[in-house]
């Protein structure tokens, strides 16, 4: 779970810059290990497959709802 937080974390900040395997060694993960992760973040619907990028996946934008006044 730590590890799925930490690669999050990553992909938010690499702004498109390496490939999401890079990207997962640079933290000092394993190519497994990263497989795993995405494939988490993928069901959890944190991030989207995304073709044409040096990334492949992009972390979800999230929609904040504003409370209402009763």
């Amino acid at each position: 779970m730590e590890n799925k937080n930490r690669y999050f974390k990553a992909l938010v900040e690499n702004n498109n810059q390496l490939n999401e395997i890079d990207l997962g060694e640079e933290i000092g993960l394993h190519e497994d290990e990263i497989r795993e992760i995405i494939v988490q973040l993928l069901s959890e619907h944190k991030i989207a497959y995304v073709e044409n990028r040096s990334c492949s996946y992009k972390p979800n934008k999230t929609t904040k709802r504003k409370k209402k006044n009763k």
